[in-house]
């Protein structure tokens, strides 16, 4: 039976500056016409090459993840996530929509410094597998009355494609926190959804996020009935809980709301805490994904 997920090697046949703050790259390879496209806020993963041998070392095979753990460092690729933005497999294309901030690690240094026919590996969802691959965790409800997108950059691209994916009838408002004022044009419009986005400038990170998020919350939920809510120890435990029944899809036939929340890991707690233990807002009506957090490189 074929993998659900499996490995592209590709390469950078475009890259494009979309604002001061948001990068598009458009990679190519010659079996992308296998690469599949659930939608929504499909999770990707880049992978880099090692610093000896490149991808020379890189596992293949249904163990390939415990493979590549018990590799020397020189000789491990450099593995990142990311969020699908598009996928032409037509042309063989998919593009990745990446963060440009100072360079700090080996992602964000490929991101500043990579060139047009520079060769990576992506690790994405398989056309040739009839499982449902996963790495989606927009999963609303098929009647939701109004949304709620809450995120900060790194989340900006998942968002964007929720905008474009969900029907015109939608209603809500989706609020992302961009590093500046420039940024804030990278969001699309939706004709029933707000979209609220605010430029951090010298704020602390996730502080107008949540900010904007509080207001928008009060506007879209009367109070309701709180709930109890086990906190989470953000730099021990993985801060991420996506609401499904048994089966994968939506915990709710229907919801007034359906809030996703996405960002470093402590405006997500924050965020959470106020949906679900102060404003009243059912959990299994609530997503929420701490996508990375202050000071620390992404693990697998």
């Amino acid at each position: 039976m074929p993998a659900t997920f499996r490995f592209f090697h590709v390469r950078v046949a475009a890259i494009q500056d979309l604002t001061p703050g948001f990068r598009r790259f458009t990679f190519t390879g010659d079996d992308l016409d296998a690469f599949a496209d659930p939608g929504w806020d499909q999770r990707i993963k880049l992978v880099l090459p090692a610093r000896d041998g490149g991808f020379d070392h890189l596992p293949t095979g249904d163990d390939w993840y415990a493979r590549w753990r018990e590799l020397d460092d020189a000789k491990r690729p450099i593995i990142r996530t990311y969020t699908t933005r598009a996928v032409r497999p037509e042309r063989m294309e998919v593009d990745v929509d990446a963060v440009v901030h100072e360079v700090h690690g080996p992602a964000a240094r490929f991101v500043v410094e990579a060139r047009v026919g520079d060769e990576v590996v992506l690790l994405g969802p398989n056309a040739a597998s009839e499982e449902e691959p996963g790495g989606v965790d927009f999963v609303p409800p098929n009647v939701t009355e109004r949304y709620f997108l809450a995120g900060d950059e790194t989340a900006a691209p998942a968002i964007a494609v929720i905008l474009e994916q969900l029907p015109a009838e939608a209603r809500g408002i989706a609020v992302v926190e961009v590093p500046s004022d420039d940024d804030t044009a990278y969001l699309p419009t939706h004709p029933g959804i707000e979209v609220r986005a605010v430029g951090r400038g010298g704020a602390p990170h996730g502080e107008r996020l949540v900010e904007a998020a509080r207001t928008a919350v009060a506007e879209l939920a009367p109070i309701g009935e709180p709930q109890e809510v086990e906190e989470i120890d953000v730099d021990e435990q993985l801060l991420w809980e996506v609401p499904r029944h048994a089966k994968g899809g939506a915990a709710l036939k229907r919801t007034s709301l359906y809030a996703w929340l996405a960002s470093e890991a402590a405006a997500v707690k924050t965020l959470r805490r106020h949906l679900v233990s102060e404003r009243g807002i059912d959990r299994r009506s609530v997503a929420f994904m701490g996508y990375w957090r202050l000071g620390k490189a992404e693990g697998l």
